[in-house]
């Protein structure tokens, strides 16, 4: 079973706590603090893998679990870290993140505004922008996709989702003030979230064109690939890949379901299946030379790809298929068919069964493929950089702005993390929000009274209890900080 786009539900594994242990030995009356940190969670990591062509394994395994790190114990132990879980999947597969967007963020998102904000001139906003409004709000929650990674190279690695850190040990709290700490962390949850995976096929060579064009017999007679033949078009239902050897050159080749008009928008079969062009050097567009106009089915197909991204402008052949005993009287009418639609076209005729001008056709792909590498991970000049996890550790493969953008200026990546805001939730709930402080709260035991009056401590070193009260808190206020809730005082 072929299967391109799969959704899976990954867990990373969560640090192990830290041990609150104190030294017992005889004849040392003050042993000191030794309790041992937690390990850390486990990785998921996705490694791109030649043997493996296709998403089908998710359908049956759509939940995966990294081990969680142990729990550190005395005598400084600390505890082991978590297994990481290696996942192959095919070269060419696309990593998304799926969050999931309020309706308030939707409307937002799609330049439109809350129907509760007023107009700047004090007039009713129209009945359209109303129903436009109304129906984004109906339709609820809608899911947004954020690159994690593009594994284009055979072999190559991406943590998707990271495991938590471990907590420390009361060995990490000694100090000349604080002799016999009974202070350990607990350890980090690991990345839990839901991803959408995506195959788009590496190939050297893209076949398109109409239902029936004669790319299945192509790919049979110049590769070892034996994708379904028959005399009725959408004979192909899903992309099949081989490889032809010309002068000592591999060509990979795809073969991509027949498109039709309207291809772009949904229609027929071969819309599901498009991505897989994206990533080819070059386009083979096999043409019927038995159409009525040769012109009208290659504009066609071209307007597809137009429409759905850049393919337009990938280099591209032409080829006449099923030439055997045609008149060449009927050839030359369709070449200029094609002329005139693009003068520019470089035009063979080919008849795969008969084995003619295969060849000649296979040596200028190749010359094509040599001169024009397709960059397989780009964006309108964009690239893939780092992008920072929850713990502040970078992800590889999310994209990085273009060297065309201005500079913006900004604070460093360190002051970035301790920077860290404050909201009103009510008149006794406050919320805390930044990298640093939910960092430290996410590692906060709360059964521990010591460990809460610790991140007190921190939360007033950082100046966020000063603004708590400013803010109208008081001693028994709800601080809520990643998840964690607690009074802003302790409560005797």
């Amino acid at each position: 079973m072929f299967v391109d786009i799969a959704k899976v539900s990954l867990k990373a594994g969560k640090g192990g706590d830290g041990a609150v242990s104190f030294r017992h030995e005889i004849y040392i009356p003050k042993g000191g603090p030794d309790g041992g940190d937690g390990g850390k969670g486990g990785d998921i990591i996705f490694r791109a893998d030649r043997n493996t062509n296709t998403l089908v394994d998710f359908r049956f395994t759509p939940i995966l679990t990294a081990e969680d790190g142990k729990n550190g114990s005395g005598q400084r132990s600390a505890g082991r870290s978590g297994k990481d879980l290696i996942v192959d999947v095919p070269v060419g597969t696309v990593v998304y993140r799926i969050s999931e967007l309020s309706s308030s963020e939707n409307i937002r998102d799609n330049g439109s505004e809350i129907v509760s904000e007023p107009r700047n001139d004090g007039r009713e906003r129209s009945d359209s922008k109303k129903n436009l409004i109304a129906e984004a709000v109906s339709a609820g929650p809608v899911e947004k996709k954020n690159l994690i990674a593009d594994l284009t190279e055979d072999g190559a690695e991406v943590i998707i989702a990271h495991g938590g850190s471990g907590g420390f040990g009361n060995a990490h709290f000694k100090s000349s003030t604080r002799q016999a700490p009974i202070i350990a962390e607990v350890g980090e949850p690991g990345e839990e979230f839901t991803a959408e995976l995506e195959l788009k096929s590496m190939a050297d060579v893209g076949l398109v064109g109409l239902p029936n064009a004669g790319k299945s017999t192509f790919l049979s007679v110049v590769s070892n690939a034996k994708p379904e033949i028959a005399d009725y078009p959408f004979t192909t239902i899903t992309p099949n890949l081989g490889v032809a050897t010309i002068d000592g050159q591999d060509l990979l080749i795809a073969d991509i379901p027949g498109l039709i008009e309207g291809a772009s928008d949904g229609k027929g079969l071969g819309h599901d299946f498009l991505r897989h062009v994206e990533r080819t050097a070059v386009l083979l567009h096999l043409i019927d030379i038995y159409n009525d106009d040769a012109g009208e089915a290659y504009q066609t197909i071209r307007n597809e790809l137009e429409k759905y991204s850049d393919l337009a402008n990938r280099p591209e052949i032409v080829a006449l298929t099923k030439c055997e005993g045609v008149d060449e009287d009927i050839i030359k009418m369709q070449m200029s068919s094609v002329l005139a639609k693009n003068p520019d076209a470089k035009i063979f005729t080919i008849s795969s069964s008969a084995h003619q001008g295969l060849t000649e056709l296979l040596r200028e792909l190749s010359k094509l493929v040599r001169s024009n590498p397709f960059e397989s991970v780009r964006d309108n000049g964009s690239e893939i950089a780092s992008e920072p996890s929850n713990d502040g550790r970078e992800r590889s493969g999310s994209r990085k702005g273009s060297s065309n953008e201005l500079p913006t200026i900004s604070l460093s990546p360190a002051a970035l993390k301790d920077t860290w805001q404050v909201e009103k939730l009510d008149e006794d709930h406050f919320r805390v929000t930044g990298e640093k402080i939910e960092k430290f709260a996410r590692r906060t035991d709360l059964n521990n009274y010591a460990s809460v009056n610790r991140l007190r401590d921190i939360m007033k070193k950082m100046g966020i209890r000063a603004e708590l009260t400013t803010q109208g808190a008081k001693p028994e206020s709800i601080i809520s900080i990643a998840g964690k809730e607690f009074t802003l005082v302790e409560d005797w």
